[in-house]
């Protein structure tokens, strides 16, 4: 067997077997896993998880899982509890013990501490016979036949299962607290997702002075050079009194010149173009664009309640917020 191959073939390998792993534990996601669930739904205080090592790092990332999703957490490091961290831990907080052995010492230390507070604890652990999983509330079977390291050492097949069992309360969490999208969306406001469900158009548009304005007697010529100096590629066409009567587009001035060469009798009223696009303050971002993807427009008005123009949005502003390349939510 030449290099390559060997490299795939283990590569293959260890996909294979952490799959196999993770496929086992759902014949047993049961009574305990519904349990372990119902704890921490009934929680009035908040999912403090801990674990070591790896173990310790599978915890971090169920801690952020749940805060995403929902679910108030925290990671309590073993050895930073008995110096002093948990004080962290009240009556009222459910605890969720991670551990391949369940006789890790740092762990198992503080089992008694735990139940001193009262605290239920949930045992995520590989072996069932173990002082963990005999100390615990509920107990979830985090077992794997064998490590996908080839010595059967490294945390590998272990850690997967115990990633995707944490995951898998995360979800059922989620799904039970009726969790929607626009929840999600609150709590990553950074996010893409956070951005498409609540990025309105207001936040992105241009307004004030910067939005070019001409009225609908001007020459045409003045109109074009309010829309170079603005730099929007747009001009609004107002009525003496603000009322929005129309548009011209660089769009419109190109298929302009194709038709006529002399436009020094022209009025911007002759060349815009009537009952232009707009947008309600308050609408979502994404939804715009999808509007002037559909439309092939670059820009929208925003208008106010009354219809009176606050603003222009740019399909270059929606695009560098990170809206594009997704369906509207």
């Amino acid at each position: 067997m030449n290099k390559v191959q060997r490299i795939v073939d283990r590569g293959r390998t260890v996909v294979r077997i952490e799959g196999e792993s993770v496929a086992a534990l759902e014949t047993r996601i049961g009574e305990e896993f519904a349990r372990a669930v119902q704890l921490i739904l009934e929680c009035k205080g908040r999912v403090i998880v801990t674990g070591v090592g790896k173990s310790g790092i599978i915890a971090r990332k169920i801690v952020a899982t749940m805060n995403s999703t929902g679910t108030l957490a925290v990671f309590l490091h073993p050895t930073d509890a008995i110096h002093g961290d948990l004080g962290i831990v009240r009556a009222e907080d459910v605890v969720i013990c991670i551990s391949k052995s369940g006789n890790t010492r740092e762990i198992n230390s503080l089992l008694p501490l735990f139940r001193r507070f009262g605290v239920p604890i949930i045992a995520m652990v590989g072996k069932l016979q173990s002082l963990l999983a005999r100390e615990a509330t509920v107990v979830l079977d985090a077992s794997v036949q064998e490590e996908a390291c080839p010595h059967d050492l490294a945390p590998t097949s272990s850690t997967t299962a115990a990633l995707a069992l944490g995951d898998a309360l995360a979800i059922a969490l989620l799904d039970q607290r009726e969790f929607t999208r626009e929840d999600f969306a609150r709590y990553h406001p950074g996010g893409t997702l956070g951005k498409r469900l609540l990025l309105k158009v207001e936040e992105l548009m241009v307004e004030g002075d910067a939005v070019p304005r001409v009225t609908g007697d001007v020459p045409l010529r003045d109109a074009i050079v309010e829309m170079t100096s603005k730099r929007l590629g747009c001009t609004l066409v107002l009525s003496r009194l603000g009322h929005l009567e129309g548009i011209i587009t660089d769009g419109d001035l190109r298929r302009l010149l194709q038709k006529v060469t002399d436009i020094s009798g022209m009025t911007a009223e002759q060349v815009m173009t009537r009952h232009p696009k707009t947008a309600p303050m308050g609408a979502l971002a994404v939804a715009v664009l999808q509007e002037m993807e559909a439309h092939k427009i670059t820009q929208v008005i925003v208008v106010d309640g009354g219809g009176q123009p606050r603003g222009v949005v740019h399909l270059h502003d929606l695009v560098n917020a990170g809206l594009g390349g997704e369906e509207a939510p």
